[in-house]
Protein backbone atom coordinates (compact mmCIF):
# COMPACT_ATOMS: atom_id res chain seq x y z
CA UNK A 1 0.00 0.00 0.00
CA UNK A 2 2.55 2.98 0.88
CA UNK A 3 4.37 1.17 -2.49
CA UNK A 4 0.97 2.70 -4.46
CA UNK A 5 1.03 5.70 -2.33
CA UNK A 6 4.36 6.09 -3.12
CA UNK A 7 4.29 5.84 -6.97
CA UNK A 8 1.14 8.20 -6.89
CA UNK A 9 2.81 10.76 -5.61
CA UNK A 10 5.55 10.34 -8.03
CA UNK A 11 3.69 10.42 -10.73
CA UNK A 12 1.61 13.76 -9.16
CA UNK A 13 5.39 15.68 -8.78
CA UNK A 14 6.60 14.26 -12.30
CA UNK A 15 3.59 16.04 -14.02
CA UNK A 16 4.03 19.25 -11.89
CA UNK A 17 7.25 19.52 -12.89
CA UNK A 18 6.49 19.02 -16.69
CA UNK A 19 3.63 21.76 -16.97
CA UNK A 20 6.51 24.33 -14.86
CA UNK A 21 9.09 23.43 -17.40
CA UNK A 22 6.87 23.76 -19.97
CA UNK A 23 5.85 27.26 -18.83
CA UNK A 24 9.85 28.06 -17.93
CA UNK A 25 10.41 26.65 -22.13
CA UNK A 26 7.86 29.31 -22.54
CA UNK A 27 8.61 32.29 -20.86
CA UNK A 28 11.97 31.44 -22.16
CA UNK A 29 11.11 31.16 -25.50
CA UNK A 30 9.34 34.35 -25.84
CA UNK A 31 12.30 36.36 -23.93
CA UNK A 32 14.50 34.96 -26.81
CA UNK A 33 12.19 35.45 -29.50
CA UNK A 34 12.10 39.20 -28.46
CA UNK A 35 15.89 40.11 -27.69
CA UNK A 36 16.06 38.53 -31.38
CA UNK A 37 14.03 40.94 -32.49
CA UNK A 38 15.60 43.50 -31.11
CA UNK A 39 18.80 42.28 -32.20
CA UNK A 40 17.33 42.37 -35.64
CA UNK A 41 16.24 45.93 -35.26
CA UNK A 42 19.82 46.89 -34.04
CA UNK A 43 21.59 45.02 -36.72
CA UNK A 44 19.37 46.91 -39.53
CA UNK A 45 20.11 50.09 -37.25
CA UNK A 46 24.04 49.19 -37.48
CA UNK A 47 24.13 48.19 -41.35
CA UNK A 48 22.06 51.78 -42.03
CA UNK A 49 24.54 53.13 -39.86
CA UNK A 50 27.60 51.70 -41.52
CA UNK A 51 26.24 52.05 -45.01
CA UNK A 52 25.56 55.66 -44.15
CA UNK A 53 28.90 55.88 -43.03
CA UNK A 54 30.52 54.53 -46.11
CA UNK A 55 28.50 56.49 -48.44
CA UNK A 56 30.17 59.66 -46.44
CA UNK A 57 33.57 57.65 -46.67
CA UNK A 58 33.11 57.49 -50.03
CA UNK A 59 32.23 60.68 -51.19
CA UNK A 60 35.06 62.05 -49.45
CA UNK A 61 37.33 59.74 -50.69
CA UNK A 62 36.04 61.15 -53.94
CA UNK A 63 36.78 64.37 -53.18
CA UNK A 64 40.45 63.41 -51.70
CA UNK A 65 41.07 61.59 -55.31
CA UNK A 66 39.71 64.87 -56.93
CA UNK A 67 41.87 66.56 -54.95
CA UNK A 68 44.99 64.70 -55.38
CA UNK A 69 44.56 65.02 -59.49
CA UNK A 70 44.28 68.54 -58.96
CA UNK A 71 47.56 68.50 -57.40
CA UNK A 72 48.97 65.93 -59.77
CA UNK A 73 48.09 68.92 -62.86
CA UNK A 74 49.25 71.42 -60.97
CA UNK A 75 52.50 69.78 -60.32
CA UNK A 76 52.54 68.51 -63.60
CA UNK A 77 52.13 72.38 -64.91
CA UNK A 78 54.72 73.30 -62.14
CA UNK A 79 57.65 70.84 -63.52
CA UNK A 80 56.53 72.02 -66.98
CA UNK A 81 56.96 75.17 -66.21
CA UNK A 82 60.31 74.39 -64.76
CA UNK A 83 61.97 72.64 -67.23
CA UNK A 84 60.94 75.67 -69.72
CA UNK A 85 63.08 77.89 -66.88
CA UNK A 86 65.83 75.62 -67.43
CA UNK A 87 65.66 75.33 -70.68
CA UNK A 88 65.37 79.24 -71.07
CA UNK A 89 68.33 79.52 -68.66
CA UNK A 90 70.34 77.34 -70.50
CA UNK A 91 69.60 78.89 -73.78
CA UNK A 92 70.19 81.95 -72.12
CA UNK A 93 73.73 81.12 -70.73
CA UNK A 94 74.37 79.28 -74.54
CA UNK A 95 73.52 82.71 -76.00
CA UNK A 96 76.01 84.34 -73.12
CA UNK A 97 78.99 82.17 -74.52
CA UNK A 98 78.08 82.63 -78.02
CA UNK A 99 77.89 86.36 -77.70
CA UNK A 100 81.49 86.50 -75.53
CA UNK A 101 82.96 83.88 -77.96
CA UNK A 102 81.79 86.21 -81.31
CA UNK A 103 83.05 89.34 -79.64
CA UNK A 104 86.58 87.45 -78.68
CA UNK A 105 86.70 86.50 -82.36
CA UNK A 106 85.78 89.63 -83.20
CA UNK A 107 88.45 91.47 -80.54
CA UNK A 108 91.28 89.38 -82.06
CA UNK A 109 90.34 89.84 -85.88
CA UNK A 110 90.30 93.51 -85.39
CA UNK A 111 93.22 93.59 -82.99
CA UNK A 112 95.73 92.35 -86.25
CA UNK A 113 94.32 94.79 -88.57
CA UNK A 114 95.40 97.87 -85.30
CA UNK A 115 91.59 98.33 -84.25
CA UNK A 116 90.71 97.82 -80.48
CA UNK A 117 87.03 97.06 -79.22
CA UNK A 118 86.44 97.66 -76.10
CA UNK A 119 83.72 94.78 -74.15
CA UNK A 120 80.66 96.02 -71.82
CA UNK A 121 79.76 92.75 -70.28
CA UNK A 122 76.75 94.89 -69.08
CA UNK A 123 75.70 95.80 -72.46
CA UNK A 124 76.22 93.39 -75.20
CA UNK A 125 74.02 94.63 -77.62
CA UNK A 126 75.96 97.86 -77.77
CA UNK A 127 79.29 95.96 -77.80
CA UNK A 128 77.97 93.58 -80.77
CA UNK A 129 76.92 96.88 -82.78
CA UNK A 130 80.34 98.20 -82.56
CA UNK A 131 81.88 95.16 -83.44
CA UNK A 132 79.43 94.80 -86.70
CA UNK A 133 79.55 98.60 -87.60
CA UNK A 134 83.54 98.19 -87.16
CA UNK A 135 83.89 94.86 -88.75
CA UNK A 136 81.81 96.63 -92.01
CA UNK A 137 83.75 99.52 -92.10
CA UNK A 138 86.88 97.73 -92.47
CA UNK A 139 85.72 95.04 -94.80
CA UNK A 140 84.69 97.79 -97.31
CA UNK A 141 88.06 99.16 -96.94
CA UNK A 142 89.42 95.90 -97.46
CA UNK A 143 87.74 94.71 -100.60
CA UNK A 144 88.76 97.70 -102.20
CA UNK A 145 91.48 97.86 -104.65
CA UNK A 146 94.71 99.71 -103.44
CA UNK A 147 97.88 100.48 -103.99
CA UNK A 148 100.37 101.16 -101.71
CA UNK A 149 104.31 101.51 -101.39
CA UNK A 150 106.49 98.14 -100.15
CA UNK A 151 109.05 95.92 -101.08
CA UNK A 152 108.70 92.36 -101.75
CA UNK A 153 111.02 89.60 -102.89
CA UNK A 154 112.57 88.49 -106.68
CA UNK A 155 113.35 84.68 -107.37
CA UNK A 156 116.65 85.40 -106.79
CA UNK A 157 115.66 86.21 -102.92
CA UNK A 158 116.70 89.82 -103.32
CA UNK A 159 114.39 92.83 -102.00
CA UNK A 160 113.38 95.50 -104.24
CA UNK A 161 110.61 98.44 -103.83
CA UNK A 162 107.93 99.16 -105.61
CA UNK A 163 104.04 99.58 -105.49
CA UNK A 164 101.97 96.64 -104.03
CA UNK A 165 98.41 96.40 -105.78
CA UNK A 166 96.36 94.55 -103.15
CA UNK A 167 93.03 92.77 -104.20
CA UNK A 168 90.90 93.42 -100.73
CA UNK A 169 93.03 91.01 -98.24
CA UNK A 170 93.30 87.81 -100.56
CA UNK A 171 95.66 88.74 -103.14
CA UNK A 172 98.19 90.92 -104.10
CA UNK A 173 100.50 92.27 -107.05
CA UNK A 174 103.84 93.92 -106.97
CA UNK A 175 105.40 96.45 -109.48
CA UNK A 176 108.82 97.59 -110.09
CA UNK A 177 110.50 98.27 -112.98
CA UNK A 178 109.81 96.04 -115.32
CA UNK A 179 109.23 93.29 -112.63
CA UNK A 180 105.04 93.04 -112.18
CA UNK A 181 103.61 90.15 -111.06
CA UNK A 182 101.04 87.90 -108.25
CA UNK A 183 102.97 87.98 -104.89
CA UNK A 184 102.58 85.21 -102.33
CA UNK A 185 102.89 85.80 -98.77
CA UNK A 186 106.70 85.32 -97.54
CA UNK A 187 105.86 85.16 -94.04
CA UNK A 188 105.82 87.55 -91.36
CA UNK A 189 103.75 90.30 -93.37
CA UNK A 190 106.22 89.45 -96.81
CA UNK A 191 105.62 88.55 -100.05
CA UNK A 192 107.60 87.42 -103.03
CA UNK A 193 107.01 87.27 -106.55
CA UNK A 194 104.87 84.27 -107.76
CA UNK A 195 105.50 82.30 -110.35
CA UNK A 196 102.91 82.94 -113.15
CA UNK A 197 103.04 84.50 -116.97
CA UNK A 198 100.31 86.50 -117.69
CA UNK A 199 100.11 87.92 -113.89
CA UNK A 200 102.32 91.09 -114.77
CA UNK A 201 99.80 92.29 -116.97
CA UNK A 202 97.08 91.87 -114.56
CA UNK A 203 99.45 93.79 -112.07
CA UNK A 204 99.77 96.89 -114.02
CA UNK A 205 96.10 96.94 -115.35
CA UNK A 206 94.94 97.16 -112.20
CA UNK A 207 97.52 99.51 -110.92
CA UNK A 208 96.24 101.89 -113.63
CA UNK A 209 92.68 101.70 -112.70
CA UNK A 210 91.70 99.04 -115.51
CA UNK A 211 90.07 95.74 -114.48
CA UNK A 212 90.83 93.22 -117.10
CA UNK A 213 88.50 90.12 -117.96
CA UNK A 214 90.42 87.55 -116.67
CA UNK A 215 92.63 87.94 -113.89
CA UNK A 216 95.35 85.51 -113.01
CA UNK A 217 95.90 85.61 -109.49
CA UNK A 218 97.00 84.19 -106.49
CA UNK A 219 95.03 83.76 -103.39
CA UNK A 220 95.96 83.08 -100.41
CA UNK A 221 94.12 82.95 -96.72
CA UNK A 222 97.03 84.95 -94.50
CA UNK A 223 100.22 86.64 -95.29
CA UNK A 224 101.59 85.87 -92.02
CA UNK A 225 102.33 82.79 -93.13
CA UNK A 226 104.79 81.71 -96.14
CA UNK A 227 103.35 79.83 -99.07
CA UNK A 228 106.37 76.94 -100.41
CA UNK A 229 106.79 77.47 -103.96
CA UNK A 230 105.86 75.48 -106.17
CA UNK A 231 107.81 72.38 -107.01
CA UNK A 232 107.03 69.97 -110.03
CA UNK A 233 107.32 66.50 -108.80
CA UNK A 234 109.09 63.36 -111.08
CA UNK A 235 108.69 60.04 -110.95
CA UNK A 236 111.80 59.43 -108.68
CA UNK A 237 110.12 62.17 -106.19
CA UNK A 238 106.52 60.53 -105.87
CA UNK A 239 108.50 56.68 -105.33
CA UNK A 240 111.05 58.67 -103.29
CA UNK A 241 108.27 60.18 -100.94
CA UNK A 242 107.35 56.06 -100.63
CA UNK A 243 110.09 55.42 -98.73
CA UNK A 244 111.53 51.63 -98.71
CA UNK A 245 108.67 49.57 -99.15
CA UNK A 246 107.92 52.69 -102.63
CA UNK A 247 111.06 51.65 -104.22
CA UNK A 248 110.42 47.74 -103.28
CA UNK A 249 106.68 47.88 -104.79
CA UNK A 250 108.30 49.42 -107.85
CA UNK A 251 110.80 46.51 -108.06
CA UNK A 252 108.77 43.93 -107.59
CA UNK A 253 106.85 46.27 -110.69
CA UNK A 254 109.05 46.06 -112.89
CA UNK A 255 109.94 42.29 -111.85
CA UNK A 256 106.50 41.31 -113.19
CA UNK A 257 106.48 43.29 -115.96
CA UNK A 258 109.77 41.32 -117.31
CA UNK A 259 108.17 38.26 -116.59
CA UNK A 260 104.78 39.04 -118.22
CA UNK A 261 106.88 40.26 -121.07
CA UNK A 262 109.00 36.63 -121.20
CA UNK A 263 105.91 34.73 -120.79
CA UNK A 264 104.30 36.59 -124.15
CA UNK A 265 107.29 35.85 -125.75
CA UNK A 266 107.14 31.83 -124.59
CA UNK A 267 103.43 31.55 -125.51
CA UNK A 268 103.39 33.57 -128.79
CA UNK A 269 106.59 30.73 -129.70
CA UNK A 270 104.20 28.37 -128.82
CA UNK A 271 101.13 29.28 -130.30
CA UNK A 272 101.43 28.43 -134.13
CA UNK A 273 98.89 26.51 -136.42
CA UNK A 274 98.71 23.25 -134.41
CA UNK A 275 95.38 21.78 -136.68
CA UNK A 276 97.11 22.71 -139.66
CA UNK A 277 100.10 20.91 -139.04
CA UNK A 278 98.01 18.02 -137.86
CA UNK A 279 95.88 18.32 -141.16
CA UNK A 280 99.14 18.11 -143.12
CA UNK A 281 100.29 16.14 -140.70
CA UNK A 282 98.11 12.94 -141.13
CA UNK A 283 98.21 13.84 -145.17
CA UNK A 284 101.96 13.11 -144.74
CA UNK A 285 101.16 9.90 -142.48
CA UNK A 286 98.92 8.20 -145.03
CA UNK A 287 100.83 9.09 -148.13
CA UNK A 288 104.65 8.99 -147.15
CA UNK A 289 104.68 6.95 -143.77
CA UNK A 290 105.42 8.23 -140.25
CA UNK A 291 109.42 8.99 -140.96
CA UNK A 292 108.39 11.29 -143.32
CA UNK A 293 105.86 13.11 -140.97
CA UNK A 294 108.21 13.15 -138.18
CA UNK A 295 110.90 14.95 -140.12
CA UNK A 296 107.56 17.75 -141.15
CA UNK A 297 106.88 17.79 -137.59
CA UNK A 298 110.35 18.67 -136.74
CA UNK A 299 110.98 21.45 -139.34
CA UNK A 300 108.47 23.55 -137.13
CA UNK A 301 109.16 23.96 -133.13
CA UNK A 302 106.87 25.01 -130.56
CA UNK A 303 104.28 22.76 -128.14
CA UNK A 304 102.22 21.85 -130.84
CA UNK A 305 104.69 20.51 -133.32
CA UNK A 306 105.98 18.49 -129.77
CA UNK A 307 102.59 17.27 -128.84
CA UNK A 308 101.92 15.81 -132.60
CA UNK A 309 105.59 13.91 -132.78
CA UNK A 310 104.48 12.62 -129.67
CA UNK A 311 101.28 10.84 -130.94
CA UNK A 312 102.83 10.17 -134.70
CA UNK A 313 105.36 7.98 -132.94
CA UNK A 314 102.54 5.59 -131.26
CA UNK A 315 100.08 6.28 -133.70
CA UNK A 316 100.09 2.44 -134.20
CA UNK A 317 99.01 1.90 -130.68
CA UNK A 318 95.32 1.20 -129.45
CA UNK A 319 93.76 4.45 -128.60
CA UNK A 320 93.81 4.57 -124.77
CA UNK A 321 97.37 4.49 -125.04
CA UNK A 322 97.64 7.41 -127.13
CA UNK A 323 95.28 8.98 -125.76
CA UNK A 324 97.29 8.55 -122.10
CA UNK A 325 100.33 9.57 -124.54
CA UNK A 326 98.54 12.74 -125.18
CA UNK A 327 98.08 13.93 -122.07
CA UNK A 328 101.31 13.11 -121.12
CA UNK A 329 102.40 15.19 -123.38
CA UNK A 330 100.50 17.93 -122.53
CA UNK A 331 101.09 17.96 -119.08
CA UNK A 332 104.69 18.23 -120.11
CA UNK A 333 103.93 21.06 -122.19
CA UNK A 334 101.98 22.76 -119.18
CA UNK A 335 104.74 23.76 -117.07
CA UNK A 336 106.18 25.74 -119.84
CA UNK A 337 102.96 27.18 -120.93
CA UNK A 338 102.55 28.45 -117.52
CA UNK A 339 105.48 29.61 -116.88
CA UNK A 340 105.60 32.36 -114.82
CA UNK A 341 102.30 32.83 -114.43
CA UNK A 342 102.10 31.85 -111.07
CA UNK A 343 104.69 34.38 -110.17
CA UNK A 344 102.78 37.03 -111.72
CA UNK A 345 99.81 36.16 -109.93
CA UNK A 346 101.64 36.49 -106.72
CA UNK A 347 103.31 39.98 -107.42
CA UNK A 348 100.06 41.30 -108.46
CA UNK A 349 98.51 39.55 -105.35
CA UNK A 350 101.21 41.08 -103.04
CA UNK A 351 102.08 44.77 -104.17
CA UNK A 352 98.91 45.97 -102.78
CA UNK A 353 99.62 44.57 -99.35
CA UNK A 354 102.58 46.01 -99.69
CA UNK A 355 100.91 49.24 -100.11
CA UNK A 356 99.18 48.53 -97.16
CA UNK A 357 102.16 48.01 -95.23
CA UNK A 358 103.05 51.48 -96.24
CA UNK A 359 100.54 53.02 -95.45
CA UNK A 360 100.03 51.82 -91.77
CA UNK A 361 103.86 52.41 -91.90
CA UNK A 362 103.23 55.91 -92.55
CA UNK A 363 100.54 56.25 -90.17
CA UNK A 364 102.52 54.97 -87.03
CA UNK A 365 105.12 57.61 -88.18
CA UNK A 366 102.50 60.59 -88.56
CA UNK A 367 101.00 59.77 -85.44
CA UNK A 368 104.59 59.79 -83.61
CA UNK A 369 104.95 63.18 -85.18
CA UNK A 370 101.73 64.08 -83.52
CA UNK A 371 102.38 62.78 -80.20
CA UNK A 372 105.96 64.46 -79.93
CA UNK A 373 104.79 67.71 -82.21
CA UNK A 374 101.49 68.20 -82.21
CA UNK A 375 99.28 69.18 -85.42
CA UNK A 376 100.88 73.10 -85.73
CA UNK A 377 103.17 71.96 -88.71
CA UNK A 378 101.58 70.36 -91.15
CA UNK A 379 105.01 69.92 -93.15
CA UNK A 380 105.81 67.72 -90.12
CA UNK A 381 102.92 65.21 -91.12
CA UNK A 382 103.86 65.00 -94.61
CA UNK A 383 106.70 62.78 -94.62
CA UNK A 384 104.11 59.67 -93.21
CA UNK A 385 101.21 61.02 -94.99
CA UNK A 386 103.53 60.68 -98.32
CA UNK A 387 104.57 56.69 -97.33
CA UNK A 388 100.67 56.49 -96.46
CA UNK A 389 99.41 57.12 -99.89
CA UNK A 390 102.35 57.02 -102.24
CA UNK A 391 102.96 53.56 -101.63
CA UNK A 392 99.09 52.37 -101.94
CA UNK A 393 98.92 54.31 -104.78
CA UNK A 394 101.94 52.49 -106.28
CA UNK A 395 100.84 49.32 -105.20
CA UNK A 396 97.46 49.65 -106.61
CA UNK A 397 99.08 50.59 -110.22
CA UNK A 398 101.56 47.45 -110.14
CA UNK A 399 98.86 44.95 -108.82
CA UNK A 400 96.20 46.20 -111.39
CA UNK A 401 97.80 45.97 -114.88
CA UNK A 402 99.72 42.57 -113.61
CA UNK A 403 96.21 41.51 -112.81
CA UNK A 404 94.82 42.26 -115.90
CA UNK A 405 97.27 40.68 -118.38
CA UNK A 406 98.38 37.80 -115.46
CA UNK A 407 94.66 36.59 -116.33
CA UNK A 408 94.79 37.14 -120.05
CA UNK A 409 97.75 34.90 -120.30
CA UNK A 410 96.68 32.49 -118.21
CA UNK A 411 93.82 32.27 -120.85
CA UNK A 412 95.45 32.43 -123.66
CA UNK A 413 97.91 29.46 -122.57
CA UNK A 414 94.40 27.13 -121.70
CA UNK A 415 93.30 28.22 -124.94
CA UNK A 416 97.43 27.18 -126.61
CA UNK A 417 96.85 23.47 -124.66
CA UNK A 418 92.97 23.30 -125.47
CA UNK A 419 93.73 23.79 -129.06
CA UNK A 420 96.80 21.41 -129.39
CA UNK A 421 94.21 18.54 -127.45
CA UNK A 422 92.09 19.18 -130.35
CA UNK A 423 94.94 19.07 -133.01
CA UNK A 424 96.33 15.49 -131.48
CA UNK A 425 92.76 14.10 -131.40
CA UNK A 426 91.97 15.10 -134.98
CA UNK A 427 95.34 13.46 -136.07
CA UNK A 428 94.34 10.48 -134.16
CA UNK A 429 90.20 10.20 -135.67
CA UNK A 430 91.62 10.82 -138.99
CA UNK A 431 94.40 8.30 -139.17
CA UNK A 432 92.35 5.54 -137.43
CA UNK A 433 89.87 6.08 -140.27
Amino acid sequence: MRQIVLVLLLTLFAAASTDQLERAYAKEYAFLKAQKEMLKKQLQRIKEQESARIQRAKREIEKLQQKVIANDLKIQKMEDELYKLQQNAENVESDTQLVESVLAQGSSLLHQYGKELKVDKNDYPKTLRTLFDTTLELAQKLSKVRKEKGAFYLKDGSEVKGTIVKVGNIASYGISGSVAGALAPAGGGKFKLWESKRSGETARALANGQLPELLHIFIYENDKKEVEDQEEKTILDIINSGGIIGWVIVALGIFGLLLVVLRIFFLASASTKTMELAQESVKILKSQGKEAALDYLKKHKGAGSRVLRAVVRNIEKDREHIEDIIMEALIHESERLDKYGTAIMVIAAVSPLLGLLGTVTGMIDTFDIITEYGTGDPKLLSGGISIALVTTELGLIVAIPLLLLGNLLNGWAEKIKDEIEAAALHLVNEYSK
